[in-house]
């Protein structure tokens, strides 16, 4: 792969497999922050919010096993598979603690993973995190589609016909519709790296094992998520919540309640934002990120730059 096609150093390291990552570079002064993607997505989801991250702190974002370029091999794609993965990538890659910060899915992962290994995780964001929250009626088209991954041999099917009547072009900017994203307002070089990226994984074995599989999890994950609040009430490290009032894929009533359970975490919600605000509004975010990681102490209040959005 040609490494100037993303704003970073395109790496691989093997761990029971290879697991692909992005250094983006940055501040060596400063914290180191891993940035961890969501059901569906990759590396590409951070190529706008990471540069505004650099000037203040060492920025990774890796690819979870069956996504963007790290293939799934034998390898599990659940969320507790990939917490484990998560872990490996703080303790063999990343030298000393990390701020983890993840959307959707990732998020998931970075509560599970900051409630296991505390002394890796020095704060965690949480960007529109997958989260369970006051039963609501879902979104019909959200929900339909969450249904069809449930079962056995209709979603594979599905999957596969939505690869071959479609283009790689109409399915980013489909799934940037679902997640509140005006595809015309992301830069043209970002869905041209996202559409390049499908079409190099349109034959990769598994990927749509993987991706059923992850989206399975999740699902078990929220049907039952006693295990999972125990995770968030044991975390002692700093944390952020970000949240877009728009979100059709985690209703914001969900991040509302997670908030009130958690009074001593941060909680800021994004006015006519959707489910990805690190691509909608990647400027806003991480003015937010930035003063939180100041005000934690994560950041020096000396270092430069907004210290606001």
């Amino acid at each position: 792969m040609d490494e100037t096609q993303v704003p970073g150093r395109s790496l691989t390291v093997e761990l029971d497999g290879p697991v692909h990552y992005v250094d983006f570079g940055g501040a060596a002064d400063g914290p180191a922050i891993v940035l961890v993607h969501g059901l569906g997505g990759s590396h590409l989801n951070w190529d706008l919010l990471a540069p505004l991250l650099t000037p203040h702190a060492r920025v990774l974002a890796l690819d979870l096993p069956g996504f963007g370029r790290s293939e799934p091999g034998g390898r599990r794609a659940s969320v507790p598979a990939n917490v484990l993965v998560l872990d490996r990538f703080l303790r063999e890659v990343v030298d000393g603690p990390a701020v983890l910060v993840g959307n959707s899915m990732g998020g998931m992962i970075s509560l599970f993973e900051s409630a296991r290994s505390p002394q890796r995780v020095s704060g965690t964001v949480l960007l529109d995190p997958a989260v369970p929250g006051p039963r609501r009626a879902l979104d019909p088209t959200v929900a339909l589609q969450f249904a069809v991954y449930a079962v056995p041999f209709l979603a594979e099917r599905v999957l596969w016909l939505r690869r071959v009547r479609t283009t790689p072009l109409s399915r980013v900017r489909e799934l940037l519709v679902l997640c509140g994203v005006d595809p015309d307002a992301v830069p043209a070089e970002v869905i041209d790296r996202s559409v390049t990226l499908l079409e190099e994984r349109r034959d990769v074995a598994g990927m749509d094992k993987a991706f059923l599989a992850a989206a399975r999890s999740l699902l078990w994950v929220l049907a039952d998520p006693r295990r999972y609040r125990e995770a968030m009430a044991s975390i002692t490290g700093p944390v952020l919540l970000l949240h877009g009032d728009r979100d059709r894929l985690v209703d914001v009533a969900a991040a509302r309640d997670i908030a009130e359970r958690h009074p001593d975490w941060r909680y800021v919600e994004l006015a006519d934002v959707g489910h990805v605000p690190q691509l909608q509004v990647p400027e806003v975010t991480a003015g937010h990120v930035l003063r939180w990681l100041r005000d934690t102490g994560l950041l020096p209040a000396a270092d430069g730059g907004p210290a606001r959005p």
